[in-house]
């Protein structure tokens, strides 16, 4: 009877600090999306071109990308507790800078800051919850929590974006993550212990440069395919150096005594199908957030606020199912279920937007699909999470955190690319045809949003082939990390304190 206090006071204790850790997540990603909302004002106040807005956007996909595991394995080396608050507090302080910008290039700068130091972040928040809970119901419910707050971010970013824009500033969607960081940093330094000692990996000089130059190169290769076509010489070349870099990095992990990424992370079976349905996830979640705006906005006549509002079903439905229902079933199911159902939810809510036209209403289509949409997305980056970091030691948890993100982060790019291009070309080909004729390039324009909305769900379904081909069934699965357990995971008995 006595010791039941302490053991739920330090029950209560992680659950405080799993609150610290949502909120300097949410705080990462969606200021991937809020910004992209003060875009119009921010170029406004500044005066800077059309064709230059996009860096504001990509110097911070740069800069996030292609450090994460740098700074997941930095958060090896000197303790994700110190990375998580230096990560904080140089976010806080580019957002500053970046809120005080009076011209283009400062902007910019601060953005690739923001990067910079969100890829220390990131990492660090998702390695502390993968060895705080290793029960797995207690594990369950707080990745649901927080795959909650990854899969609905960028919605939130979307609204708060708006309510700013409209009611106070541009400016005030960077100085908000100063709030976000005080937060963050009070908490973090009063509820997330110190972690015991253990070895401490040395720095992969040769795999940092490679996979950073690569991931560098892929992710403005696609950028610039984006921007200037998928066959212009900048992308091209972006996009073939990028994978012949990756390649040599691959080459490098497996002769180096020290890798900056212990291949055998990414090469199990569970922790590669979930690697890959985050990936494919967050391709079709830009088929969501991009084209569905345009069509709220531009179509429907949305304002700003009015989108952000618009979209709130969607992280509603992520939260509930993440939590409710991703949470609770997976210790008892395994995820090779849920990611394969939330896959096909996720297909099934895109392809409902295929009803949107040029006079539907919001409720009768698109409020529908985002529910469903929502539902397939929290059983998703729940389960995934979770697997994608379940069984991997304590002094690998960092980077296998940030190859999480990383996933996240590429598919982001990818998605992007891809689907500009084949709405940009649908569009092309129906414009031509309709000869400016207003009904007909309406039309036109619905059949291109039409044409980003089925390719989307294409990447959803490939959710659910990830999930079927690759994660082993629940019982194998459970069978693995038992026995594994003993050999240092993070699934067996570590110490309930942040790392």
């Amino acid at each position: 009877m006595p010791s039941s206090a302490p053991a739920t006071a330090a029950k209560d204790h992680r659950w405080l600090g799993l609150a610290v850790i949502a909120i300097a997540q949410l705080m990462v990603v969606l200021d991937a999306t809020i910004v992209n909302i003060a875009l119009p004002s921010a170029q406004e106040a500044l005066g800077f071109a059309d064709e230059q807005r996009q860096w504001v956007i990509t110097a911070y996909a740069l800069a996030f990308g292609s450090l994460l595991l740098l700074g997941g394995r930095l958060g090896d080396l000197f303790g994700r507790k110190n990375t998580f608050i230096i990560g904080l507090i140089g976010f806080a302080l580019a957002s500053v800078l970046g809120g005080f910008a009076e011209s283009f290039e400062v902007l910019v700068a601060a953005r690739a800051l923001q990067g910079v130091f969100g890829a220390l972040l990131a990492p660090s928040a998702l390695g502390m919850l993968t060895t705080t809970f290793t029960d797995p119901k207690e594990r369950g419910r707080a990745f649901g929590i927080f795959g909650s707050i990854a899969g609905s971010g960028a919605a939130v970013g979307m609204l708060l974006g708006g309510l700013l824009t409209e009611y106070s500033s541009w400016r005030w969607c960077l100085f908000v993550n100063v709030v976000f960081a005080i937060v963050g940093v009070i908490g973090g330094a009063i509820l997330l212990k110190t972690p015991p000692r253990v070895e401490r990996p040395r720095i992969d000089v040769a795999g940092v440069v490679t996979i950073t130059a690569g991931l560098v190169g892929i992710v403005w290769g696609f950028s610039a395919a984006e921007t200037d076509g998928w066959d212009s010489p900048l992308a091209i070349g972006l996009l073939a150096g990028g994978v012949l870099l990756v390649t040599a990095f691959v080459l490098i992990e497996r002769t180096v005594a020290h890798p900056l990424l212990p291949l055998r992370i990414i090469l199990d079976r569970d922790r590669g199908g979930a690697l890959l349905a985050i990936s494919m996830s967050s391709i079709g979640m830009f088929g969501i957030f991009l084209f569905l705006t345009y069509y709220l906005q531009g179509t429907l006549g949305f304002g700003a606020l009015q989108t952000g509002l618009a979209f709130l079903p969607m992280p509603a439905s992520i939260m509930l199912s993440a939590t409710q229902i991703g949470g609770r079933l997976l210790p008892r199911v395994g995820p090779k279920l849920l990611i394969g159902i939330g896959g096909a939810l996720g297909a099934t809510g895109l392809l409902l937007l295929l009803r949107t036209g040029v006079d539907t209403t919001y409720a009768g289509t698109v409020l529908p699909a985002l529910i469903v949409i929502g539902l397939g997305m929290g059983l998703i980056f729940s389960s995934a999470m979770n697997t994608a970091t379940t069984g991997v030691a304590r002094q690998d948890a960092g980077v296998a955190s940030a190859t999480v993100n990383t996933g996240q982060q590429i598919g982001g790019a990818i998605g992007t690319a891809l689907l500009s291009t084949i709405f940009a070309d649908a569009l092309s080909r129906g414009m031509t045809d309709a000869a400016g004729d207003p009904a007909a390039s309406a039309e036109a324009l619905m059949s291109a949003y039409h044409t980003a909305f089925t390719v989307s769900a294409g990447a959803m379904l490939l959710v659910s082939v990830a999930a079927i081909t690759l994660i082993r069934p629940h019982r194998v699965r459970q069978a693995r990390l038992a026995a594994a357990a003993p050999a240092g995971s993070s699934t067996g008995s570590v110490p309930t304190v942040a790392h």
